[in-house]
């Protein structure tokens, strides 16, 4: 929102985004055994655009409707052109959206019912993003729901022309990794505080890092195991145990031992560092973080342990 992300545009195949999109979205919709109904137009359509942005656009639609649709459903995927203006929808079977939500379905952090379960709900900052980098190359994007239960169509509207060549599904390119990538690419989020927790993602994740949350610590401790995080961003003030007592034990489980772990909080009293210090914090970080700095160490984050410093 605060205009930080950039757009770098390069000619690029429809065919390829779309295979590249559904490529990344995969492992979420075979998981729910849900069938991916691709359809293109006839004629070879160019746009220029940012891959990965636009990559992260059509995924992170793909992902909703996997995440809001039953197991074994159809999502579509239809793209169309039209007067110089390409529209790509993605149809699922799911929950739908109510009535009076629609006009929000975009607003950041909005969530037609409270009572989702955090992992399943979320919190509309996918959204938001996927309207505000559509619209950083020139189109918009809209929404619509027959209602409850009837499931709910994305459809984005960029700017493009008619190519040469044949709309044939091509071999997708190697997409540009983000250079932070080169550094950490496993990540764990701790916060009890859902939205700080889903901002932080959000912003890791156009990083180009993959990203896990958890919300106290014996289920960051179970997600350490599972997922062995390179680097463990974790709140102090946590329900049960506390950011310190998970600390500890995250360098007693051999799966995040040597991780780098930075206390992310609210708390920058001296006695806090101490305590993060005997801990086993490598960086004590006092909210709101200084993003270029976060970066920063997570592009080496071995390097960033050598020198453990307290942020």
């Amino acid at each position: 929102m605060q205009g930080k992300v950039a757009v770098k545009p390069e000619k690029m195949v429809l065919s390829t985004l779309i295979e590249r999109s559904v490529e990344a979205s995969s492992p979420r919709v075979a998981a729910r055994e849900q069938v991916p109904d691709v359809s293109l137009p006839p004629e070879c359509i160019e746009l220029d655009g940012d891959d990965v942005r636009l990559s992260q656009v059509l995924s992170n639609l793909i992902n909703n409707a996997s995440k809001f649709s039953p197991e074994r459903s159809h999502i579509a995927l239809d793209a169309s052109f039209h007067e110089g203006e390409l529209r790509i929808a993605v149809r699922d079977q799911g929950a739908g959206i109510a009535p009076e939500f629609l006009p929000h379905i975009f607003d950041l952090f909005a969530q037609a019912d409270q009572s989702l379960d955090r992992s399943q709900g979320g919190l509309g900052i996918g959204l938001t993003l996927v309207k505000h980098l559509v619209e950083l190359h020139g189109g918009h994007v809209l929404a619509t729901s027959e209602g409850l239960g009837k499931g709910a169509q994305v459809t984005v509207c960029l700017p493009a022309r008619v190519g040469t060549g044949t709309a044939t599904m091509q071999p997708a390119l190697e997409p540009r990794v983000p250079a932070a990538r080169t550094g950490a690419s496993r990540i764990l989020v701790v916060d009890d505080l859902a939205a700080s927790a889903e901002t932080l993602m959000t912003l890791l994740q156009m990083e180009g890092f993959e990203v896990r949350v958890a919300h106290e610590g014996q289920q960051a401790l179970a997600t350490a195991r599972e997922f062995r995080p390179e680097v463990v961003l974790l709140d102090i003030g946590l329900p049960g145990m506390n950011g310190f007592e998970v600390a500890h034990a995250l360098r007693a489980q051999p799966e995040s031992r040597d991780a780098l772990l930075i206390a992310l909080t609210g708390y920058g009293e001296a006695e806090s560092r101490t305590r993060s210090a005997q801990a086993g914090f490598d960086f004590h970080m006092v909210k709101p973080a200084d993003v270029n700095l976060l970066l920063t160490m997570l592009a080496n984050p071995a390097r960033a342990r050598r020198g453990t410093v307290m942020a």
